[in-house]
């Protein structure tokens, strides 16, 4: 089997996928528990705090490593400390040690790892898929993402049911065994490995160079910038209010709020199915910003003035399906546009720049919730009443209020980053792969 193939990129997505899953598992399995010890949301939200803030933190220093290693082995050991870590908990847990403050710095740690592993399988998926699979293989990896999100929990609540926290924990290890062995054994990266001199190996030169290439093409920085500012719109809601808001307007149902958070995956799964077999515009900037437009203004909005089910539902399709196409748009861009020899340079850098608002968007969505719209919308302020005629009254009105500014923000964030002219200028070079 010829390492270029499109058969080699199958074999690691199947590995990978199954890892991400047994990883997704004890990550759900953890929340619950964490919750279950201190009833607190900002709890579970500082699980994720503390596993972006070191990610985000090492990310800009990591780049350089990652050029010149071999990319296997950096996944291969990243994969290696997480199940260790794994297999930490899962030891604490069965001498009734556990505590909170240990599963922070497990997460730290992963964070830590990530920053490698990240870029390095990025890197490395960018070598193994030709040139013309590149939205497939994006088209994949958004299928595979949306299935977990919708199996993850029942997976999870099933073994969990029979065997507990310990029981999730020794099958993502048991995950990581597999994905191990088909990493190591069934997959040939063929590297491209840069060679830098003496004075040049330090943890600055990585962060150097990807900036200088990235101010050098701004087309490629304000792409970046862009996500950015969609991760922050899409943390101060999706991933903090969803679930209090519709518990709050549905009465508590716990159902209800399932059926929501699966439509969401399904919504993804069925946006990777269309990315992988359909032929897609050769715009890849509309791709992006087209997709993102119509995510924020039909899924965020009519998450805000949905009252049902239903309306929940028909807001979470919106929301989710073009995001694959987002996906799929920026990984042919950068592909295309990064020679490979420094895209481990650039791609840490993209992560730190494009997941940096995340920390801050986790910590500030439940903040505003609770302490700004809430209030405000259970006052008798004009612009309040006449919001409440938009999308109802009561506990959750606030955070439904909420919804609607992403909405709106992240449209007209969409159109404003399409037009610009730097942007734009990079349609004429993505079309080809620099040497």
């Amino acid at each position: 089997m010829k390492p270029n193939k499109f058969s080699n990129f199958i074999i690691f997505w199947l590995g990978q996928s199954i890892s991400q899953l047994g990883s997704g598992m004890t990550s759900f399995a953890l929340i619950i528990w964490v919750y279950k010890q201190t009833n607190s949301a900002m709890s579970v939200s500082l699980m994720t705090f503390f596993l972006y803030l070191p990610y985000i933190a090492v990310s800009v220093f990591a780049g350089a490593f990652i050029d010149t290693h071999n990319k296997k082995r950096i996944m291969l050991w990243s994969d290696s400390i997480a199940a260790v870590c794994s297999l930490g908990v899962l030891a604490l847990l069965l001498y009734g040690r556990l505590e909170i403050w240990h599963i922070y710095i497990v997460n730290g740690i992963i964070g830590f790892m990530n920053a490698f592993q990240s870029p390095a399988q990025a890197v490395a998926i960018g070598m193994i898929v030709p040139k013309e699979d590149y939205a497939k293989a994006s088209g994949m990896r958004s299928f595979t993402d949306s299935l977990i999100m919708v199996v993850t929990p029942m997976m999870a609540g099933f073994i969990s049911s029979f065997w507990g926290l310990r029981g999730v924990i020794l099958v993502d290890l048991i995950t990581f065994i597999f994905a191990f062995a088909v990493l190591l054994f069934f997959i040939s990266i063929p590297e491209e490995l840069e060679k830098i001199q003496e004075s040049q190996k330090n943890v600055l030169y990585g962060l150097k160079d990807g900036l200088t290439f990235l101010t050098n093409h701004r087309g490629i920085l304000y792409i970046i910038i862009s996500m950015a500012m969609m991760n922050f719109f899409s943390r101060l809601t999706y991933e903090n209010i969803l679930s209090p808001m519709i518990l709050a307007r549905s009465g508590g149902n716990d159902t209800m709020l399932g059926a929501v958070n699966g439509i969401l995956g399904v919504g993804g799964i069925i946006g990777g199915l269309i990315v992988t077999f359909k032929k897609l515009t050769k715009d890849n900037l509309k791709l992006i910003y087209f997709s993102a437009a119509f995510s924020f203004l039909f899924g965020d909005i009519f998450m805000g003035i949905g009252r049902s089910g239903l309306g929940w539902s028909i807001a979470a399709i919106a929301a989710s399906l073009p995001i694959p196409f987002i996906g799929a748009g920026l990984n042919i861009i950068m592909y295309n546009t990064i020679p490979k020899q420094m895209q481990g340079r650039v791609f840490a850098v993209r992560n730190a720049v494009q997941y940096c608002t995340i920390p801050a968007g986790i910590l500030l969505g439940g903040y505003l919730a609770d302490y700004v719209f809430e209030p405000f919308m259970n006052s008798n302020h004009v612009l309040a009443l006449c919001l409440q005629k938009i999308v109802g009254i009561g506990t959750g009105s606030g955070m439904a209020v909420m919804f609607l500014c992403t909405g709106i923000s992240g449209f007209l964030t969409s159109a404003l980053w399409y037009s610009n002219k730097d942007i734009k200028d990079l349609k004429g070079s993505i079309k080809c792969t620099p040497s």
